[in-house]
């Protein structure tokens, strides 16, 4: 599976441990930023992930900044993205479960960089039910834009 990761300065070092050992798993992982601690606008990098995975069919995208919320603002205003703020393995089954998430969205100042990576591994092992209740609750989701 393609993965594509974005993070700002507050990000930053959660990523890089994302990216190795998210490609020593065997995802294919896509780095589009940022490059170092050096301060950067997070709605940038929330773009640039969140188009590549609208655009890349069957990607996932892995957003962090300090606390994951402005990526999941950001990234939820491209349309074809369902960003979720995944604080919790429960939140990371249920996103991607319930919600079919495509991209999930941490907080590098506000969760340890282990637990991130152990709850990005469950979101992106978990796929979508499929079930009636949520096809229908995501149609209606959709018609919001």
């Amino acid at each position: 599976m393609k993965v594509f990761l974005g993070a700002d300065h507050g990000g930053f070092q959660t990523k890089e441990l994302l990216k190795a050992e998210l490609s020593e798993q065997g995802f294919d992982v896509v780095d589009l930023g940022t490059t170092s601690e050096e301060s950067v606008d997070y709605p940038d990098f929330a773009a640039k992930v969140a188009k590549s995975v609208v655009t890349e069919q069957g990607s996932r995208g892995i957003l962090v900044c300090g606390s994951g919320i402005g990526m999941c603002i950001a990234a939820n205003k491209v349309a074809g993205i369902s960003a979720a703020l995944v604080y919790s393995d429960d939140v990371a089954r249920l996103s991607r479960e319930h919600n079919d998430s495509n991209v999930a969205c941490f907080g590098g100042r506000t969760q340890k960089p282990q637990d991130v990576l152990r709850m990005a591994l469950l979101w992106l092992g978990t796929d979508f039910s499929g079930e009636a209740r949520h096809k229908r609750r995501l149609a209606k989701i959709a018609k919001l834009r």
